[in-house]
């Protein structure tokens, strides 16, 4: 039976959350797909109609395909090494050992910090901690500042993005860890299941649920990436750190042309939904019930 106070409740919880979320995502991304088809430059008061040219001038753009294809290389060792590393740790985390809560705590903290200021702590690392370091034991490895070499500045992005992004995915790993059913486990302990056997068959399956989460969320915000790569590397050197999301920044708002940027950033935002949504279906597919 529907409840006399059904409108009430609607216009108090759902109401308030769907004006926001139109206002915020849905108008806003209408009005930019938009602009993808004027020559709109960012100030102008005048935004002339143009059709698809945008389009055709980002097909053009040789260093939107280059952002693009270091993105995709970037988001693949961040997807993986975070991914793997949550998961050992989170393991580990929920197999009793002590001090595990004062653990899951301190791994969670970089999450915390903002990608700004952990861009800018980390490229004091680098180019001050690790230097000394290097010059006090005469390590190569850290006898200059890894941001002033393409290879090591590209590593050193990755490094920092696992470094931030692990500890709120161990977070939901420890939740998968937790949510397991003992009768399960005992079950399989039973039937001789044990070490690298019970892992594979027994526990990565049940922990399906909590893979696709943080899939996901790696993936996105792996492929979005911006401050981390605005803060530490600034794209440097020579444009060889330029990730896509600071590509379109550039494109839109530094060479004030909004349209083309805008038509990059719609691209990049079919790319990630397609990705994304794929990942999502294949792995819901492997979920299992316990």
């Amino acid at each position: 039976m529907r409840s006399k106070n059904g409108g009430k409740d609607f216009a108090m919880f759902a109401l308030p959350g769907m004006f926001c979320f139109f206002a915020v995502v849905i108008i806003p991304f209408i009005y930019g797909v938009y602009l993808t088809l004027t020559d709109w430059n960012g100030v102008a008061k005048v935004k002339n109609f143009i059709g698809l040219k945008n389009f055709g001038s980002v097909m053009k753009d040789a260093g939107f395909w280059t952002s693009l294809l270091l993105t995709f290389k970037y988001v693949i060792l961040v997807v993986v090494l975070v991914n793997i590393l949550a998961f050992a740790i989170a393991y580990l985390l929920t197999r009793g050992m002590k001090g595990q809560n004062f653990f899951r705590a301190g791994f969670f903290t970089p999450n915390l910090i903002g990608g700004i200021v952990l861009g800018y702590i980390w490229q004091f690392v680098f180019s001050r901690v690790f230097v000394s370091i290097g010059e006090s034991t005469g390590w190569k490895l850290f006898e200059a500042s890894w941001l002033s070499d393409p290879s090591k500045a590209f590593a050193a992005l990755v490094l920092v993005s696992v470094w931030q992004l692990s500890g709120y995915m161990i977070l939901i790993y420890v939740a998968g860890f937790m949510g397991l059913s003992e009768d399960v486990m005992e079950a399989a302990s039973i039937d001789g299941a044990a070490g690298w056997v019970k892992l594979k068959n027994i526990i990565m399956p049940l922990m399906m649920s909590s893979i696709t989460i943080c899939l996901f969320l790696t993936l996105s915000r792996a492929f979005m990436v911006y401050d981390v790569n605005l803060s530490l590397t600034g794209g440097a050197p020579y444009g060889t750190t330029e990730m896509a999301a600071m590509h379109v920044y550039e494109k839109a708002f530094t060479s004030r042309q909004f349209g083309v940027g805008q038509a990059e950033a719609f691209i990049l935002f079919i790319i990630v939904a397609c990705i994304s949504g794929l990942q999502v279906y294949l792995t819901k597919r492997q979920e299992v019930e316990a």
